[in-house]
């Protein structure tokens, strides 16, 4: 059974950066696309970046992209999101997200297309 562990949430300065984790349990992420998504009170849950399983293909959502950076580290099972320039508008509940891809180049922006998920990890961003 794979299991999703998020980390790093925290509270942070307008400004200033975190680096979420997120560790893979149960296989390998070598296996899956990964995905970051968010969910802020009141809100849907909404799509920040996605890899593919062989980490060459990455996207990102329009509000976060130039200042976010998702990659993955294979030896520890671990898939990572460096946001920078944080704005009180990225204050949300994180949660990583893997659905097994045949294809491994293969990644969604989309919720439904993902099996398994994390608790989530809360980043709060003061002024």
């Amino acid at each position: 059974q794979v299991e999703l562990a998020e980390s790093g949430g925290r509270l942070v300065q307008v400004g200033g950066s975190l680096q979420l984790s997120c560790v893979l349990s149960g296989g390998s992420i070598s296996s899956y696309a990964t995905a970051w998504f968010r969910q802020a009170p009141g809100k849907e849950r909404e799509f920040v970046s996605s890899s593919s399983a062989s980490g060459t293909n990455v996207y990102y959502e329009d509000s976060v992209k130039g200042r976010s950076t998702i990659s993955r580290d294979v030896a520890k099972n671990t898939v990572y999101l460096q946001m920078n320039t944080l704005k009180p508008e990225d204050a949300a509940t994180y949660y990583c997200a893997a659905g097994y891809a045949y294809d491994p180049l293969w990644q969604s922006p989309r919720t439904y297309d993902y099996d398994y998920w994390g608790q989530g990890t809360q980043v709060t961003i003061s002024s």
